[in-house]
């Protein structure tokens, strides 16, 4: 293949990203549930059929192209390329084969080319409930897979007269929630099928050979630019760990993340072995969600302008300790995959600031998700979560209520009006707390306060973390202020609830009260 001259690479590298970009906004206009909806929480991507991924929407976030990414191969092992029809699109869930959780679903369609599949449109949401213990995908008291929900293996999902009828029966019969969830499927299959149209209008344009060239330049050209940001860093081995509050059942046992950093010849190795083994606990990652968080937490002291694709993982090199709380393996549950691999970003963080001080940041307040659900049928769910504070960094106090954070931005919690129009309860206030950010010569960033008052009995589920440890400050720097959940019963008595809780009933009238940590502070506070 001949690289594409400069201009027609630039052309390509954009029209790829594109092809993802009008995908996610199809899926985000098309889908049912508020979170999508309001959220604007959908993501896509375009990969190779080698399983290699090429470009990814702007809005996309890592936790769910390394997810894509990684389930692709295990797709075409099941179902081999050969063996795939056009119009069909396929789908899966399995946290152990590249999958999130349960309520995440990735959807793949196949884009042809010489009579074979050389490309794959896909996309992927969290739906608004897939069963388990918990509506909405909240279980954080599970003890195992089982207990989260619905697992889907690599099955077709879709041929061009429509859902496979079989597949549809599954998922309404095992939701809550299932007209949203099918409208949430469909909405999904229609994302495949506008970035699969954009890539049909390139193969046209730049012929097969042509396109495969700009695909090469464009992976070569983020593993050069990656491999020259690195190559900037200093060498050496740099290790960190960080603590995860607790497992939910067990309340005071901590457990521990921890990595080692080596950075040499432009390439960067991180080692997590010594990291806690799995537990019978929501507080397990499945291993494309480890790998978001350890590529997001170098991307982060490189370059952000380097474009996310195979090409920058080519420079990376990250392993992951099969059976450990970042590689969990079956029936382990994966659902609280977010404590773990916030706690492993943290550590890179840590480790990457003691190689870099000049660029150095505390830790911080993270998000802090919930469900709230009807108790019965007919059923409503609403999904949400807020940030803490970020940590102060070199220079600079930590923004209020942004968390640090590689899967979602704050303009993805939804609005008041839209929850309050679909859910009854009322949103009484949304504030930050002063004071939470840890004090130090940089001050971490402020944490949040949100009151929902409800109008209908229902059941809240939590699923926090740093809210027993909260996050420390650095280098003399001061703790944040610990966040918490907690209900405020009708006379008034505010009752801490535990970080993570499932199925605790409500009252109409009573109130819910989310309050995340605070970022920690760098360097000793100012004397007086």
């Amino acid at each position: 293949m001949t690289a594409p001259d400069p201009l027609t690479a630039e052309v390509l590298r954009h029209a790829l990203v594109v092809a993802a970009e009008e995908a996610s906004i199809v899926v985000v206009r098309s889908a049912y549930s508020t979170f999508i909806v309001e959220g604007s929480d959908a993501s896509a991507a375009v990969l190779d059929a080698q399983g290699r991924l090429v470009a990814q929407s702007v809005a996309t976030t890592l936790m769910n192209s390394m997810a894509l990414r990684t389930a692709l191969p295990e797709l075409l092992r099941d179902i081999p390329a050969e063996r795939m029809r056009e119009g069909e699109v396929y789908a899966m869930n399995d946290a152990y084969r590249g999958g999130v959780h349960t309520n995440d679903l990735l959807v793949f369609r196949p884009v042809w080319a010489s009579g074979r599949p050389r490309y794959f449109a896909a996309t992927m949401i969290h739906v608004s409930d897939l069963g388990g213990l918990s509506a909405g995908g909240m279980a954080p008291l599970a003890t195992d897979i089982f207990l989260e929900g619905l697992q889907l293996p690599p099955v077709r999902l879709a041929t061009r007269d429509g859902l496979d009828p079989a597949i549809e029966a599954v998922l309404r019969a095992n939701s809550r929630t299932p007209d949203k969830v099918i409208g949430d499927v469909r909405a999904l299959v229609a994302g495949t099928a506008v970035a699969a149209a954009r890539l049909d209008r390139l193969l046209a344009e730049y012929g097969e050979a042509g396109l495969a060239a700009g695909v090469e330049a464009y992976l070569d050209h983020a593993e050069s630019r990656t491999r020259a940001a690195v190559a900037e860093l200093p060498e050496g081995r740099f290790e960190a760990a960080y603590p995860i509050d607790d497992d939910g059942f067990d309340l005071d046992r901590s457990h521990t993340v921890r990595v080692a950093v080596e950075i040499s010849g432009g390439a960067v190795r991180l080692d997590f072995a010594g990291t806690g083994p799995q537990v019978p606990a929501a507080i397990n990652a499945s291993a494309s969600q480890s790998l978001a968080a350890a590529v997001f937490a170098v991307r982060c002291f490189l370059d952000p302008t380097i474009p996310m694709n195979e090409g920058c993982l080519r420079a990376l090199d990250i392993r992951l300790p099969e059976g450990s709380l970042l590689n969990a393996r079956p029936p382990h549950p994966c659902g609280g995959r977010f404590v773990p691999i916030y706690a492993a970003m943290e550590a890179v963080f840590q480790a990457l600031s003691t190689a870099l001080p000049e660029r150095a940041i505390a830790p911080s307040g993270i998000l802090q998700p919930f469900s709230v659900a009807a108790v019965g049928p007919p059923y409503w769910i609403h999904l949400s979560y807020d940030f803490g504070g970020v940590g102060a960094r070199r220079g600079l106090d930590g923004p209020d209520a942004t968390g640090v954070h590689f899967g979602v931005g704050r303009n993805s919690v939804p609005q008041v009006e839209p929850v309050e129009s679909r859910c009854p309860l009322v949103v009484e206030s949304v504030e930050t707390i002063d004071g939470s950010g840890g004090a130090g010569r940089d001050r971490g960033g402020r944490g949040t306060r949100t009151v929902f008052r409800f109008l209908a009995d229902c059941h809240v589920s939590t699923r926090g973390d740093r809210l027993r440890l909260p996050p420390p400050g650095r280098e003399g720097g001061l703790p944040g202020r610990a966040g918490g959940f907690f209900k405020r019963h009708l006379d008034g008595r505010l009752e801490r609830l535990p970080s993570k809780a499932g199925n605790v009933r409500f009252a109409a009238g009573e109130a819910f009260v989310v309050e995340t940590s605070g970022g920690g502070g760098l360097g000793p506070p100012a004397a007086g």
